[in-house]
């Protein structure tokens, strides 16, 4: 299947997007790109580790209690000496990421949809 098939609506609701909130940020100089490492706390979900390349739009300090969105069921994925738990997700232009993130604060685990 191309990248431009329509999604069915059941495919679409596999996709476990959910709000979280930044509990810390740190440099994470072992990925091959410059990244943060994040820890996101999904409320009733739990606490999970990501790997984030925004280093161009964003410095660690701002991002500490920021909510974001992110896929929480993708398989873990080995990033460096760090495992990945989710996927934060942003709209990119080239390189450069720029986080979504709800406009009005939600409850951490909010699911999106």
């Amino acid at each position: 299947m191309d990248k431009t098939s329509p999604l069915t609506w059941q495919e679409f609701t596999r996709v476990q997007m959910h709000v979280g909130t930044v509990l810390s940020a740190e440099p994470f100089p072992e990925a091959s790109n410059p990244s943060y490492k994040l820890r996101i706390d999904f409320g009733p979900l739990g606490e999970r580790k990501t790997s984030a390349q925004i280093t161009d739009r964003y410095l660690a300090e701002e991002l500490v209690g920021r909510q974001v969105i992110a896929v929480l069921n993708f398989p873990p994925k080995q990033i460096a000496n760090m495992m990945s738990e989710c996927l934060v997700l942003g709209g990119i232009e080239g390189k450069v990421v720029t986080l979504l993130r709800p406009d009005k604060a939600v409850a951490n685990g909010t699911r999106v949809g």
